[in-house]
C-alpha cells in the first residue's frame, strides 16, 4: 500500500497544482516478517480507500453546517455511514449512549484602547457577562522565567484583584495559570503563545476548577499589550453549555478470544468550528479502512474490537465514559489499546507514544506492555524507511482512561497545532517553525489539510500492528497464540507421560 499507483497517481496532481512535493514520496519496501495476516491487510488498506472516506466526511459535514461535532447532525451521519460499512463488513456492532457537557463558542472578543485583537476562547473555559468584563491589565511577568504565572509567587508583589491577567504561555498547563491567576484576585486571563501563531488550548476536562473566563492569542499581541500595563481592556468571552447525548460507535470481531481483545479506537466528533477532515477524520478513516479490510470473521487468535468515540473534543467524554462502564473483569478482557488522532497533518511530523519514556519526553511509562507497542510501531515504520520520534502521553487523547486504568496502551499522531522544529523538517521534510496542522480547530480543517503520503503510510502502520495483535500478544501481556497454547499444552502432556512411566522405572531420566 506505500507504494500504491493510486497513491502516487494522486500525489503528481497534488505536486502539480504546488501542494505536494513527489520527492516527499516513499521508495518501494519490503513489509518486515510477521504473520500472514498483518502483510495481507496491509496490501488491502490502500491509500485510496481510506481517501475515499474522508471524502465522505467531508460532504456529511458539508450537508451539516460545515461540523461535525458530539450531536450534531453531521456526527449522526458520520456515524451512520460508519456503520454501515462495518455491518456490511459482518461485525457485531453495538451504540454506547451517553450524556456529556456540549459547548459552543457564541462570542470571542478582546478589545483594547488601540483596537480589536483576535482571541479564542478555551475549550471548558467560563463564560464572561454578555458585553463581556472591562478591567485593567495586568501583566505577569515572563522575562527569563520559564514558567510564567505557574506558581502562586509569581504573583507576590503584583496587584492583581479585579484585572485582566496577561500572561506567556510555557511551563505549566493553561489550567494552572488561570487557577493561579483567580487565586490573585483576577476577573479573566489572557495567555499568549510563545511562540508564532495562535494559541488554541483547553483547561482541561473538569469543571470544578476552571475558575475564570480564559482566552488564547497570538505572542504578537501578547508582547504588543504587556509593553502597555494598566490600560482598560474589555474581554468577551461567552459559550454555551449544554447537557446534550452523543454515542460511540464499537464493533468487534465475530472470531477470536473475547477474553484477550485487541482495542483501537479513533474519535469521529470534530470541534463545531469545522469539519474535522485531519482531526479526526485521518485517524477514524485509516481505522475504518483497517476494520473492513480485516473483516468481521477473519482467522484471529484474539477478537479485534474497534472503536469511533465521541465527545473526545468536549473532555475525552466518550472513551472515558466507556472505559468507566466496565467491571474489572471487563478491563481485564482488553489486552490492550491502539488510539489513533490526527495521522495526516499537512506539516506531519511522525510520532509514536513513548509507552516506555525511552524518550524521557515528559509524562512517564505507560502500563507494562506499552513499551512493547511503541516498538511495534516504530519497528514497521523504520521497516518502510520512516523514523519516528517519542510523543508523550499528556493525556490529550482517548488513550487517557486506558492508561488510568493500566491497560497498555500505544498509537501514532502528527502534530496539532505545536511547531515544527528544524530538527524535524531536516528528518521528515516540511517547513519549521510551522505548526504541524495550521488548521487545527479551524473551517479549514478540510480535504486539503491532509497530507496524504504521511495518511498512506500511517495507515499501512495500523493495519500491521492491528492484525500483528490479533495473531499474538504474547509480548504485550504474555499469552500466547493458540498455536503455541496447543504446542505447549502437548508437551506438559508428553512430559507427564514420561513422569509417569519414570515411577514406574526408575532408570528412566526425565529432563
Amino acid at each position: 500500500m506505500s507504494t500504491s499507483l493510486t497513491i502516487r497517481a494522486g500525489a503528481a496532481v497534488l505536486a502539480a497544482a504546488g501542494t505536494l512535493s513527489l520527492t516527499a514520496l516513499p521508495a518501494a519496501a519490503q513489509l518486515p516478517d510477521g504473520p500472514a495476516l498483518a502483510k495481507n491487510l496491509v496490501k488491502k488498506v490502500t491509500g485510496e480507500g481510506v481517501n475515499r472516506h474522508l471524502i465522505a466526511l467531508q460532504r456529511l459535514a458539508d450537508r451539516n453546517g460545515g461540523t461535525r461535532a458530539a450531536s450534531t447532525p453531521g456526527h449522526e451521519q458520520s456515524a451512520q455511514y460508519v456503520e454501515s460499512k462495518l455491518a456490511a463488513a459482518g461485525y457485531d456492532l453495538w451504540r454506547q449512549p451517553f450524556t456529556f457537557a456540549y459547548s459552543e463558542t457564541l462570542a470571542e472578543k478582546l478589545t483594547t484602547p488601540s483596537g480589536a485583537v483576535p482571541i479564542t476562547v478555551m475549550t471548558t473555559s467560563k463564560s464572561t457577562p454578555v458585553g463581556g468584563v472591562t478591567a485593567p491589565l495586568a501583566v505577569v511577568p515572563a522575562g527569563a522565567d520559564t514558567t510564567p504565572g505557574c506558581e502562586a509567587s509569581d504573583y507576590a508583589g503584583l496587584d492583581v484583584t479585579g484585572k485582566v491577567a496577561l500572561i506567556s504561555r510555557g511551563g505549566c498547563t493553561f489550567q494552572v495559570k488561570q487557577a493561579n491567576a483567580a487565586a490573585a484576585g483576577a476577573v479573566a486571563a489572557v495567555v499568549y503563545n510563545n511562540t508564532d501563531g495562535p494559541l488554541n488550548g483547553t483547561l482541561g476536562s473538569d469543571p470544578s476548577i476552571v475558575y475564570i473566563p480564559t482566552g488564547g492569542i497570538t505572542k504578537a499581541d501578547g508582547l504588543a499589550l504587556a509593553a502597555n500595563p494598566g490600560q482598560v481592556v474589555t474581554v468577551e468571552l461567552r459559550v454555551l453549555v449544554e447537557d446534550r447525548q452523543s454515542f460511540n460507535v464499537i464493533a468487534q470481531t465475530k472470531t477470536g478470544k473475547k477474553n484477550n481483545v485487541v482495542m483501537a479506537g479513533a474519535h469521529l466528533d470534530s470541534v463545531t468550528e469545522g469539519p474535522g477532515i485531519n482531526d479526526n477524520g485521518s485517524g477514524s478513516a485509516a481505522l475504518l479502512e483497517t476494520a473492513v479490510q480485516l473483516g468481521g470473521s477473519p482467522k484471529v487468535n484474539n477478537a479485534v474490537r474497534f472503536a469511533w468515540w465521541s465527545a473526545e473534543e468536549y473532555g475525552l467524554v466518550g472513551s472515558t465514559k466507556f472505559v468507566q462502564s466496565l467491571s474489572f473483569e471487563q478491563q481485564l478482557d482488553i489486552a490492550l489499546y491502539l488510539n489513533f488522532d490526527m495521522v495526516a497533518s499537512p506539516n506531519a511530523g511522525y510520532f509514536v507514544y513513548d509507552g516506555d519514556d525511552s524518550d524521557g519526553v515528559g509524562a512517564g511509562a505507560g502500563p507494562y506492555g506499552s513499551g512493547q507497542i511503541e516498538a511495534a510501531f516504530t519497528g514497521f515504520l523504520g521497516s518502510q524507511g520512516v523514523q519516528t520520534r517519542g510523543t508523550d502521553f499528556t493525556g490529550r487523547s482517548d488513550y487517557g482512561e486506558f492508561i488510568n486504568q493500566g491497560i497498555p496502551a500505544g498509537g501514532l499522531f502528527t502534530g496539532a497545532e505545536g511547531l515544527k522544529t528544524q530538527a524535524e523538517a531536516d528528518l521528515w521534510g516540511g517547513v519549521a517553525g510551522q505548526a504541524y496542522d495550521k488548521c487545527y480547530h479551524q473551517a479549514c480543517d478540510n480535504l486539503g489539510n491532509i497530507d496524504r503520503v504521511a495518511l498512506d503510510r500511517n495507515s499501512d502502520a495500523i493495519a500491521w500492528v492491528v492484525a500483528s495483535y490479533a495473531i499474538s500478544t504474547e509480548e504485550v501481556n504474555g499469552v500466547p497464540p493458540r498455536a503455541a497454547r496447543a504446542q505447549a499444552k502437548k508437551a506438559a502432556a508428553q512430559k507427564k507421560a514420561v513422569t509417569r512411566t519414570a515411577s514406574l522405572d526408575p532408570h528412566t531420566v526425565v529432563s
